[in-house]
């Protein structure tokens, strides 16, 4: 348990982190409903969803274990990868697609950028169990390569509707191809990481995808800006 903690604590001064609240209520607040903010700094991508009375069961049944819908299916996806987490958060997390180890499991982010993501969870004081975490595509490309227009074109519909049914206050697409399909734009990262978003009623803030950060350690201090900018928002601060 020692060496756990040691861990945790060495990745949090690699985030940049200078301090840890103690306050048991942190959670509570998290799971709070909180306000809008009067004037934030933001860009409206869409307008908010109507009223919406599905259930993520329903979406999931809709797809299918087995979708057959673009032409992933014929391409050596195992099974369709839905989401994973509260129905009822106030965060939700949205990736590219499935990996290898996804696939085989049928739940994202469970490999070695699944692992810090949710280090990365873990040190806003919250756990994986109460946020939500899907993909714009819920089937593996073959090689673990970008999905191509007409598969996100088939694909990210489902997706809106897990957004809409959630209702979570913050979205963080993790990574270029996730924030760019969301927002509708070309803007690499680099440019969208950090900055806040009306969309469909709640609020996104894109930063770097965990498998980057595997790449590019030195980028966890700039996520670890944007978790800040997420917890703040989830208390009410900003």
């Amino acid at each position: 348990m020692s060496r756990e903690i040691a861990d945790h604590l060495r990745y949090y001064a690699e985030m940049g982190v200078t301090g840890l609240s103690r306050d048991p209520n942190w959670r509570a607040r998290a799971a709070a409903p909180v306000a809008e903010p009067e004037n934030p700094a933001s860009v409206t991508a869409t307008v908010g969803p109507p009223a919406n009375r599905e259930s993520l069961e329903d979406i999931k049944l809709d797809i299918g274990p087995l979708c057959t819908r673009c032409k992933l299916c014929t391409q050596g996806r195992t099974q369709t990868v839905f989401g994973v987490g509260n129905p009822k958060s106030r965060l939700m997390f949205v990736g590219e697609a499935p990996g290898e180890e996804e696939d085989k499991r049928g739940e994202p982010f469970v490999g070695r950028a699944g692992q810090l993501l949710t280090k990365i969870i873990e040190a806003i004081g919250l756990s994986r169990e109460q946020v939500y975490i899907a993909n714009v595509i819920k089937c593996r490309p073959p090689n673990n390569r970008n999905p191509e227009p007409d598969e996100v074109a088939t694909c990210e519909p489902f997706l809106f509707r897990q957004i809409d049914v959630i209702q979570p206050a913050v979205i963080v697409p993790l990574g270029k191809f996730a924030a760019q399909c969301l927002l509708k734009t070309t803007d690499p990262i680099t440019k969208l990481r950090g900055r806040r978003f009306d969309y469909r009623g709640t609020t996104l803030i894109p930063t770097f995808h965990p498998a980057y950060l595997l790449r590019n350690p030195s980028a966890k201090r700039e996520v670890w800006e944007d978790m800040k900018l997420v917890r703040a928002i989830l208390q009410g601060d900003a």
